[in-house]
């Protein structure tokens, strides 16, 4: 009989130890925040990195002017060594990404990377005097303009209001 007893004790307590492990696991996770909105993204300041690709680059690099204080720039580089590739990432104020994509990689390669894989369509707008043409991709869609030893292109997962805006906001320090 004592083996019996022995074994309905330690029964129990390892049902009361976790009973304790299980409360003070709940305690906690009810005292820690629970933050369910969108992270807050750090704002960069991308004017020396600019600077610096508009000094390096083979073409006019763009960024943008005038936008409103809500477009948020989230991530800036220039890789010289890799086509004078510029790249400028913001934080639309509708929550969606819309990235400056700039480069002299072979077109073709640099667009299919540049918008995950996004399809040329047929159609196209004037944005300061310039014809860009739309792609449109299950996860990003893109407008883009091939120039002479260049491609520009304004990509995310905008709405194509949002990425004619950026577009249209475009200045290169030859302009």
């Amino acid at each position: 009989m004592a083996g019996k007893n022995s074994t309905q004790k330690s029964a129990r307590d390892m049902i009361l130890s976790l009973s304790l492990i299980l409360l003070a696991a709940g305690a906690v996770w009810l005292f820690s925040p629970h933050d369910e909105g969108e992270p807050d993204l750090k704002r960069v300041d991308y004017r020396v990195d600019l600077l610096t690709a508009r000094r390096a680059a083979t073409y006019p690099v763009a960024a943008p002017e005038g936008l409103p204080e809500a477009w948020k720039p989230t991530s800036v580089r220039f890789q010289g060594e890799q086509f004078d590739a510029w790249h400028l990432g913001y934080r639309a104020p509708d929550g969606e990404y819309v990235a400056v994509e700039q480069s002299t990689q072979k077109p073709a390669v640099f667009i299919r990377a540049g918008t995950r894989g996004a399809e040329k369509t047929d159609k196209t707008q004037q944005i300061a005097g310039e014809t860009w043409t739309r792609y449109e991709g299950g996860r990003y869609d893109a407008l883009v303009l091939e120039e002479e030893g260049s491609t520009t292109m304004v990509t995310g997962t905008a709405s194509f209001a949002r990425l004619t805006e950026m577009a249209e906001a475009l200045r290169s320090e030859s302009d």
